[in-house]
């Protein structure tokens, strides 16, 4: 039995390395990308000393935000997605509640980041995602993880008054992932269109059966949901 969400990760890296994984209208990367770099990713958390922490990930949509979140669980962590078309306030109470000592930006949201009421540390992922591998930590995080440490933490839409973080273990997300790919049917040759932003754990639809199978996710550009013709043409393209 899987223990790891990233076991899904390790084993299809060995089989499909140059397939696309993930993908916007623009660029995407490959299995073989998104492990490098998550990897890169979590090297970069454990120099830092970041473990079992939570790890703010502000980015934008793109496949480098995905892959983020891998390298914050490859750091044996946990990511909370944040978004910058969320309410100001919305973003405090998120940044308030967590405590985390680092946000993960892109070059674009580093620039927001440094107005925020925050006293830890703005990373950029171009930069941290060339970190050297240290693949003798990686390991030793990797067997010291169990099955009901946290992975990710995403905040209710606040309908009843404040949002709320809810907490998903590997546990609870292998789980899922195993019951949804049984009924739904899902294989390698499964293309998803992501369409819910990466701050709702609706995602989990299309991230993980992705590195399950080897299939491929395309997140699919905001705009086009204004623009019902063109969503169907670049649905079936």
């Amino acid at each position: 039995m899987q223990n790891h969400v990233l076991d899904y990760l390790d084993n299809i890296v060995q089989v499909k390395p140059q397939k696309l994984a993930f993908a916007n209208e623009a660029e995407g990367m490959t299995f073989q990308e998104v492990y490098d770099q998550s990897r890169a990713i979590g090297s970069f958390l454990h120099k830092q000393k970041i473990y079992k922490q939570p790890v703010v990930v502000f980015m934008n949509k793109h496949p480098k935000e995905v892959t983020a979140f891998f390298g914050v669980i490859t750091a044996g962590c946990y990511y909370v997605p944040i978004d910058e078309e969320m309410p100001a306030s919305r973003i405090a109470l998120i940044l308030e509640n967590v405590q985390s000592p680092l946000i993960l930006c892109d070059e674009h949201t580093a620039e927001i980041a440094k107005g925020f009421d925050f006293d830890g540390e703005i990373a950029v992922y171009d930069d941290i995602c060339k970190t050297p591998e240290d693949t003798v930590a990686l390991q030793r995080i990797y067997d010291t993880t169990i099955d009901t440490d946290c992975i990710y933490i995403v905040f209710t839409s606040g309908s009843t008054g404040v949002p709320k973080g809810v907490a998903a273990c590997h546990r609870s997300v292998l789980d899922y992932i195993e019951q949804l790919s049984d009924t739904l049917e899902f294989n390698e040759d499964t293309v998803f269109g992501n369409q819910t932003p990466l701050y709702f754990d609706a995602c989990l639809k299309e991230l993980y059966p992705t590195l399950k199978f080897g299939a491929t996710t395309y997140l699919i550009p905001r705009s086009l949901f204004l623009m019902p013709i063109k969503l169907v043409e670049y649905l079936n393209e």
